[in-house]
């Protein structure tokens, strides 16, 4: 891209979306807009402009690519969005506008794992053995599946209250981010006796210190892996895609 493009959608809700929307406010980019999908009560808000909620589809958000004249599109949502990925691409086909996506590389199982990776939310609630106590580190949105397990108890964790009661016979509810200190996630997986934890290969450095946590306790993980998503012109970090339009 031979000109820095001075008008940038980010659709973001990312620790990398954030950095990258501050370092293009400070780099002097005219006009950086931030889009976060509105699913956290108190979303920690970007440098530059924000805009809170959907597009309504592909279509939606190409005809906003082009009602506002943005330059470029950068993707870069959380790496299982693979909904909205996949209407970024189609919407920069429609638009003609520059798509660039920002996806943390994924995590790799190291000596001393116990990773037992699936393919989805249903492998995964049937990987569970009978009377496990689970840690699942999923969002809201992703845990009603295994609701169907009534032979095993639950621990869940989420940032913000749920609206309704959780769909479990049997839970504990843990109100919080996940801390980046593998002692403190260690303490929490003790209290609460957990035999296994369920999660998603997000990648980068804000969730893993519970993959640490569970090396150091032998716990097993079912690990789901990453949804096959678009790729074309995709950067591991903020530095890499910086460095190909400024």
């Amino acid at each position: 891209m031979p000109v820095t493009p001075e008008s940038i959608l980010i659709l973001g809700g990312t620790k990398e979306a954030a950095e990258l929307a501050g370092r293009l406010t400070e780099l002097g980019v005219s006009r950086v807009v931030t889009s976060l999908a509105g699913r956290t009560a108190a979303p920690e808000m970007p440098a530059g402009e924000t805009r809170i909620g959907g597009f309504g589809g592909a279509q939606g958000l190409a005809d906003f690519l082009r009602s506002e004249a943005f330059e470029l599109l950068v993707d870069a949502t959380h790496p299982f969005a693979d909904t909205i990925s996949h209407n970024a691409v189609e919407a920069a086909v429609i638009s003609g506008i520059p798509l660039m996506t920002l996806r943390r590389p994924a995590w790799t199982a190291v000596d001393g794992d116990h990773w037992f990776p699936v393919a989805s939310v249903d492998e995964a609630c049937t990987a569970i053995p009978p009377s496990a106590r689970v840690f699942l580190a999923l969002g809201r949105q992703h845990i009603d599946g295994f609701a169907q397990r009534t032979d095993v108890h639950f621990i869940a964790r989420m940032v913000d209250p749920p609206e309704r009661p959780l769909p479990f016979r049997s839970c504990d509810l843990v109100i919080g981010k996940p801390s980046a200190d593998p002692g403190t996630e260690a303490e929490l997986l003790r209290t609460y006796g957990v035999t296994h934890i369920v999660c998603r290969n997000s990648g980068g450095q804000g969730a893993y210190a519970k993959l640490i946590a569970a090396r150091d306790l032998g716990l097993p993980v079912i690990m789901i892996e990453r949804p096959d998503t678009p790729d074309d012109r995709s950067y591991p970090t903020v530095d890499a895609l910086l460095a190909d339009i400024t």
